[in-house]
């Protein structure tokens, strides 16, 4: 070839891409004309796309609280109804209770133990996923609480009065009379293990699955979506309605009723508790209900002068003590009762948990009466009672945990409250199991066989059905210890402060849910919810001894079901509202760009390119979000600011300001009164 043909094909490879350059750069500028034509056809609220919405917080929104009179008067008057039935035929509320009970538990228990399954691998699918990097707050906003402090604040939310009452009493029951169909007799060295594993299971990572969903709910829409932390916030997305609605006053209503009970529960078994120990303590004997009727009369007053007061500081300063003493009892155990033996015996309940929990789970109705028989009694009744607490406790671990990620928030609640609970359920259960086999006549591989030492023993003829009643066996166990006459006058006052600061903090979230979410509700509401509670307590009382416990059991079942429906709800509408999170919109773009260019790079220009962004078309195929609708209400409305009375108004989200406030705040300005955030506060920072 010469070099007159080599310079013409060089010229003609030279003038080709030039061609080509230029007809780049003109598609280039044809599409960045389309896109900023299209940017501009689109009214997103506040002009902001939705990917690029950073949060919303609930106290940057206008909204006016009040009471919500319906659903005030509604759940009064029933709960006023039912205290007055209770008082004046308490066995017939028995009666009637234990019937629908049965009626649950035969056609519904299926439905608790689907929750306590199902949330579990819901949150940990949510937390191991993108959505876990999803902030409980505004984008680029800081936990509110340092880890430390967060964790011992969880640590606390999982101490009440359910440990001190439940720690001996459950796993020494499990030991004398295993779960049906369990593979290890009554008494024997497995069944040491079996029972801890057993009480792991309903106090532990499934329990706190049932308070974390209500949590995260909570959490994601008051600081990530703006809405009032009401559980019909979240529900009412599924079908576009709003907290003033009939049905989302009926799911707050039910919400309230649920918690009502099963707070009511705790302060019932409390103050059997409390009177069992001033019986012990003082010498003077049994006394009937009489020491509890007081107790509890004298403990709702002063929790009504905790509302009233508005003695907050106070409260947290009562509840931090009782962190401490509680701790203390547990330490005082581990030390003065058999250190080693609950050295050994705590890594085996922890094994033999993990082996055995889908079988533990697995346990049905189906399986028997006696299978019926103890779920009713343990399991299903458990998984009820968390259900009943969930809004309490949702709400309270929710308020400490902003700023959190998603998956900060799941692990954190699932891990840290059970981890501890179950470990001091394995050294209070493990003392009274190690006490009933001290008194017991053993084989040569430490089965139980007889008793050698009734007087000594817990369960004098080594049954379960020989055991003291629930609330005497905590005193029972620590009179064998030594200082267990202190230790039992010190177990009296920790259960009083547990008895208000439960009774004040759950009727603080009543008293929130009736008045439509206001983060300062009207004491008197708090204080009316405080009787209720109490009044509740009072009827379970009055059932009488051993068929208190019963009767509890019977109520939290059924007024926890309705609220059972509406966990569902909230997990189906959580999950669909993450989706559209604008962090979620953001990591969906980011995938189909990045797939996008490589598979254009590398068609065009093989293993040598770099990646850039120029606009497209809408209908391009190289449009990142060509099949996302950026305008659908879905993702746009919910950012939409608001007025008091629901009306759209303006919003910056440059400065974080509303646009009818600013402009007044500058004519106020330019009248000499300063200029608008001249506070020395970046108003960024206000959103």
């Amino acid at each position: 070839m010469s070099t007159s043909d080599t310079s013409s094909s060089s010229d003609t490879t030279a003038v080709a891409a030039d061609e080509y350059a230029a007809q780049r750069r003109v598609r280039y500028f044809r599409r960045r004309r389309q896109a900023k034509r299209f940017l501009e056809e689109v009214n997103y609220p506040h002009s902001v796309h939705p990917a690029l919405v950073p949060g919303v917080s609930v106290e940057d929104q206008k909204v006016r609280y009040g009471v919500d009179v319906p659903i005030l008067v509604t759940v009064g008057v029933l709960i006023i109804a039912f205290v007055t039935w209770g008082v004046i035929a308490p066995q017939h509320v028995l009666d009637a209770s234990g019937t629908a009970l049965g009626w649950v538990m035969q056609n519904l228990g299926w439905l608790f133990n689907v929750l306590a399954i199902c949330l579990v691998l819901l949150l940990l699918v949510i937390a191991l996923s993108k959505y876990g990097k999803i902030p409980l707050g505004l984008d680029g906003e800081k936990p509110e609480y340092g880890t430390a402090s967060w964790a011992a604040m969880l640590f606390a939310a999982g101490i009440g009065i359910g440990i001190i009452f439940f720690g001996p009493y459950e796993p020494l029951t499990y030991y004398l009379s295993p779960r049906p169909g369990a593979p290890y007799d009554a008494g024997s060295m497995n069944a040491m293990k079996g029972a801890i594993a057993q009480s792991a299971l309903h106090w532990g990572v499934n329990a706190w699955a049932i308070y974390a969903i209500v949590g995260l709910c909570v959490a994601y829409i008051s600081y990530r979506r703006g809405r009032v932390p009401l559980m019909s916030a979240i529900v009412s997305g599924l079908w576009g309605g709003n907290s003033t609605s009939v049905p989302s006053r009926i799911i707050d209503a039910l919400a309230i009723l649920a918690t009502l009970f099963g707070t009511a529960a705790s302060l019932g078994i409390g103050a059997l508790q409390i009177a069992r120990g001033v019986e012990i303590v003082s010498g003077i004997g049994p006394t009937g209900n009489t020491v509890a009727l007081i107790i509890i009369m004298v403990l709702t007053i002063g929790t009504i002068a905790s509302a009233v007061s508005g003695v907050a500081r106070g409260i947290r300063w009562l509840s931090n003590i009782n962190m401490v003493l509680s701790v203390g009892l547990a330490i005082f155990f581990f030390v003065v009762g058999p250190t080693v033996f609950l050295i050994n015996i705590i890594p085996g309940a922890i094994t033999e948990y993990f082996g055995t929990l889908p079988e533990m789970l697995g346990a049905n109705m189906a399986e028997g009466e006696d299978m019926q028989a103890f779920l009713s009694s343990w399991t299903t009744f458990y998984w009820a009672w968390w259900v009943s607490w969930a809004p309490f406790v949702g709400v309270f671990t929710a308020k400490i945990s902003r700023g959190r990620t998603i998956r900060q928030f799941v692990l954190g609640v699932l891990l840290i409250p059970s981890s501890i609970i179950v470990l001091a359920f394995a050294v209070l259960g493990g003392t009274a199991i190690w006490l009933q086999r001290r008194a017991s006549e053993l084989d040569e591989l430490g089965n139980t066989v007889g008793v050698a030492d009734p007087g000594a023993a817990i369960a004098p003829d080594g049954t379960a059905s020989s055991l003291p009643l629930p609330a005497e066996i905590f005193y029972t166990v620590v009179e064998q210890l030594p200082g267990g006459a202190v230790v039992s006058a010190l177990v009296i006052v920790v259960l009083a402060i547990f008895f208000i600061t439960t009774a004040d903090s759950a009727s603080v979230v009543n008293s929130q849910l009736s008045q439509r979410g206001n983060p300062e509700p009207n004491r008197l509401v708090t204080a009316f919810w405080v009787l209720c509670m109490s009044g509740i307590a009072v009827v379970i009382l009055l059932f009488g001894g051993e068929f208190a416990l019963n009767g509890l059991q019977n109520l939290v079942v059924i007024t926890a079901l309705p609220f059972a429906f509406i966990l569902v709800l909230m997990a189906v509408a959580l999950v669909k509202e993450l989706r559209n999170d604008p962090m979620a919109i953001r990591d969906h773009f980011q995938e189909v760009a990045i797939e996008n260019a490589v598979k254009h790079g590398v068609s065009e220009y093989g293993d040598h390119f770099a990646l850039a962004i120029e606009p497209t078309a809408p209908d391009s195929e190289y449009a990142t979000g060509g099949e996302f609708d950026s305008t659908a209400p879905e993702v746009t409305e919910w950012y939409a600011r608001t007025d008091e009375d629901g009306n759209p108004v303006e919003y910056d989200y440059e400065t974080g300001e509303y646009i009818d406030e600013s402009i007044e705040e500058d004519a106020a300005g330019e009248e000499g009164s300063g200029p608008a955030g001249d506070d020395g506060t970046d108003p960024a920072e206000r959103l």
